[in-house]
């Protein structure tokens, strides 16, 4: 399997050769980078080559094929980041990294389904995130390397044309299915709720989820338009009576508690095509399955990529692989 892993030397050099690159590092390391065709987000974790891996003095490196037509690499801010499938080429794929609980963020997660052209053409990318045991970590960020500029609000985004005999494909991978359970309606969309509508009562969610002694290490699983997307639960807070998600919910879907039929790693393992021996173009799981599924030094096939606060591919998605992947036609 291809190398993904690198000092910033050596990730230096790759720029210099021009390349186009996704890159995931510790601010430390991504702030040292030159100018080139690059863009890139904050994390310390990363399913790579020999496993997950825990590390603050590497970046993970994503690069993209040479038959690339032609790129462009910006900031959206909070405003402008309506225009993020407007402005993707016509036979390409854009690639974005937003940090965790921006207004970039909230924006996205909560307007995305009303931007223009949502879903009309390919969006994969990552909430960017920090090492969550180092008690010093500053804020995520996200790099834009045509500008050597970085930031903790704005979204950075870069958009890829592709020849006209490739197209890309993006899969979302989710092994959490509905549980049998009980049916939870929510008064309000937003990534906090007080209150929860069950069998048409409303009551606190809190104070359910804690009475019931539900696990909120598992999210919340609703069926959206024949996908299921996962609700990833952040915390519960006992003074306000607030649950906190990941993601937002939204007023008039009807979520579950999600269940896994088997063990993590060959749930995942039934989405990797067994005669599929090279990687994915670009690859993304998430924190929270890496943590509660223990996946430091284990492999899950040919995956490789960031491990993120939030997994995109066309909205936000929480506890689920995505990937990237390009074809001939």
């Amino acid at each position: 399997m291809k190398k993904t892993m690198y000092s910033t030397e050596e990730v230096r050099k790759l720029i210099e050769q021009g390349k186009n690159l996704l890159l995931s590092g510790h601010e430390k390391l991504l702030s040292k980078l030159p100018k080139g065709n690059w863009i890139g987000g904050t994390s310390s974790y990363f399913m790579t080559e020999n496993g997950g891996l825990v590390t603050d003095d590497q970046i993970q490196v994503t690069e993209l094929p040479d038959f690339i037509v032609e790129s462009n690499f910006k900031f959206y801010d909070a405003n402008s980041l309506k225009n993020i499938y407007k402005e993707g080429f016509e036979n390409g794929f854009s690639v974005v990294i937003i940090p965790a609980f921006s207004d970039s963020h909230l924006v996205f997660a909560n307007e995305v389904p009303n931007f223009d052209n949502f879903a009309v053409k390919p969006l994969i990318g990552w909430i960017s995130g920090i090492n969550l045991s180092d008690p010093n970590a500053t804020t995520p960020k996200v790099f834009l390397g045509t500008e050597t500029a970085q930031s903790g609000e704005n979204a950075v985004v870069a958009h890829f044309k592709l020849p006209n005999n490739k197209m890309a494909e993006i899969s979302i991978n989710n092994i959490f299915t509905e549980g049998s359970g009980t049916e939870f309606e929510f008064p309000e969309t937003g990534f906090d709720t007080s209150d929860v509508i069950i069998d048409g009562e409303r009551m606190n969610f809190a104070q359910y989820l804690c009475k019931n002694n539900l696990d909120i290490e598992y999210p919340l699983v609703a069926n959206y338009s024949g996908t299921l997307i996962n609700i990833s639960f952040k915390s519960i807070d006992k003074e306000t009576k607030k649950v906190i998600f990941y993601a937002p919910v939204f007023k008039g879907i009807k979520y579950k508690f999600s269940q896994i039929p088997g063990d993590y790693v060959e749930e995942v393992m039934k989405f990797i095509p067994a005669e599929n021996e090279n990687q994915y173009t670009f690859s993304c799981n998430c924190v929270l399955n890496f943590l509660k599924m223990n996946l430091e030094g284990k492999k899950i096939g040919n995956i490789c990529g960031p491990i993120t606060f939030g997994e995109i591919a066309y909205q936000l998605l929480n506890q689920t692989l995505v990937n990237l992947d390009i074809r001939e036609i």
